[in-house]
């Protein structure tokens, strides 16, 4: 499995590029047209610095890394079960989403130097608000565009695996 991703590497970076590319695209979105108050690129880059200016920069940086990591795992997923389409990827994207709103984003709270967490409120160092559960101290409708962008990058790399990109002998 592993050789197979190393002759696919090229073709799995341009891919993993794409997939975040429009991830973001979605989720910043939904966020400059009011639907969430979610930057997932924000909340990354402002645990790197204190400096809101560069944040974004920073966060786009490290998500874009983050997301070729995340593509690499979706590779192997669908080498694991022998095949992949974008459907395939739209329901693994699907189940991404639910854990990265079920688990990580609740959790980030306790480990992002600069967010309040839940049963602490905010200090003078600790200044942005916690997402919550399933996001939703960032708008009821950040469930939903976490969501459709999670899904939208898993469907983007199962189409990238449709179109035989990834070759599945082992």
């Amino acid at each position: 499995m592993v050789h197979s991703l190393l002759n696919n590497a090229e073709q799995l970076l341009i891919w993993g590029l794409a997939a975040t590319l429009v991830m973001t695209t979605v989720l910043n979105g939904s966020h400059g047209l009011g639907w969430s108050r979610l930057s997932l690129p924000f909340l990354v880059g402002t645990m790197f610095t204190g400096r809101r200016s560069y944040a974004n920069v920073v966060g786009f940086v490290v998500y874009t890394v983050g997301g070729w990591a995340f593509a690499i795992i979706y590779a192997a997923f669908f080498l694991a079960i022998g095949h992949g389409n974008w459907w395939i990827g739209l329901l693994f994207g699907a189940a991404h989403a639910i854990v990265l709103l079920v688990v990580l984003l609740p959790l980030i709270a306790y480990v992002h130097p600069r967010m309040a967490n839940e049963y602490d409120g905010p200090t003078y160092t600790r200044r942005l608000e916690p997402p919550g559960f399933i996001g939703l101290n960032y708008g009821y409708r950040t469930p939903l565009s976490v969501l459709i962008a999670q899904m939208a990058y898993g469907a983007v790399l199962g189409l990238c695996s449709q179109l035989n990109s990834f070759s599945f002998q082992a």
